[in-house]
């Protein structure tokens, strides 16, 4: 197990590496000086062009990428064009933020949707079953950021019992963290629901029933067990996703999270920052999904085995 997990560590540099080639790439590319941006629009050409020259930007493509990547082994993801302070400072002051709405929201998604899935895959075809294929069918049409206004308007304007926007106390994070569930409860839903139909239909749930074992220990037991598989993976990815993926939430929330922090430094066309948020997030998601596979060994015996064979 110790050399899967070690296996998947090093396939993680590769993909890092591709996907900061990439951004690099884009961010180099895309329209627009930092040097012009960092100074303004009323700067000279002298000072525009030592600005550019001390911050490396007049190097080959290729060189500035290679001493980036050098610079970010070591540690150095470089300082901020609009502040000049260190990138992962800002980084770490906001990631904790954007981690909690994150976070809430997919436990408010499993707690509420994986029941609800269960439930209707059980009782299919009922009232129950209608009613939470329909849900989930408006919630997967409305975006994360109109439910958010939706709630806003609700709680916080008409019944004013929730704070609309800020992070300074608990209840701050009710909102976001139920716009954002709103999004992958859905999906909690109906990959509940279809997992756990698939997992019914089986052999050794006809003959769990045959041999007298009650309806809750062949629903708990022996089918959301066997089903939990592609469940626990869809939530690892949808977490992941949320971290990067909140800007909207963010914005209508006013939120100063990570997702709102490199909106702003696309616009400024802030590099560091940029590079070393998305380097960041990458990283969070291939941890996330290095979790997954370790749950998995957990959940079932037969991925252990497999493992533990490698």
């Amino acid at each position: 197990m110790l050399r899967y997990i070690m296996k998947r560590f090093l396939m993680m540099i590769p993909v890092i590496l591709g996907i900061t080639f990439i951004i690099f790439a884009i961010m180099n590319f895309t329209p627009g000086d930092p040097a012009k941006l960092i100074l303004g629009e009323e700067a000279t050409a002298e000072d525009v062009a030592k600005l550019r020259t001390e911050l490396g930007l007049d190097d080959p493509f290729l060189v500035r990428f290679a001493r980036y990547v050098i610079n970010a082994v070591q540690g150095d993801f470089g300082t901020s064009y609009r502040n000049r302070q260190p990138v992962f400072n800002e980084i770490f002051d906001r990631f904790p933020t954007t981690f909690k709405v994150a976070f809430f929201g997919i436990l408010i998604a499993v707690f509420i949707g994986v029941p609800i899935g269960i439930l209707s895959a059980v009782k299919q075809y009922s009232i129950i079953d209608t009613i939470s294929t329909i849900g989930a069918m408006l919630l997967t049409a409305m975006p994360g950021f109109f439910v958010g206004m939706l709630l806003i308007l609700l709680f916080a304007l008409k019944l004013n019992i929730l704070p609309a926007t800020g992070i300074s106390s608990w209840k701050h994070f009710v909102l976001p963290s139920l716009a954002v569930a709103s999004v992958t409860m859905a999906t909690f839903i109906r990959m509940t629901r279809s997992t756990m139909l698939e997992v019914i239909r089986q052999d050794y749930v006809r003959t769990a029933r045959a041999k007298g074992a009650s309806e809750s220990r062949i629903v708990f037991r022996h089918c959301l067990r066997n089903a939990l598989l592609p469940i626990i993976t869809v939530i690892g990815m949808n977490f992941a996703h949320q971290l990067g993926g909140t800007v909207m939430i963010e914005a209508v929330f006013a939120i100063p999270g990570l997702g709102s922090h490199m909106v702003t430094a696309v616009r400024q066309k802030d590099t560091p920052v940029v590079m070393a948020s998305i380097i960041f997030v990458a990283v969070v998601a291939g941890l996330m999904n290095l979790l997954v596979d370790i749950l998995y060994t957990y959940i079932d015996p037969r991925v252990k085995t497999q493992y533990t064979k490698g």
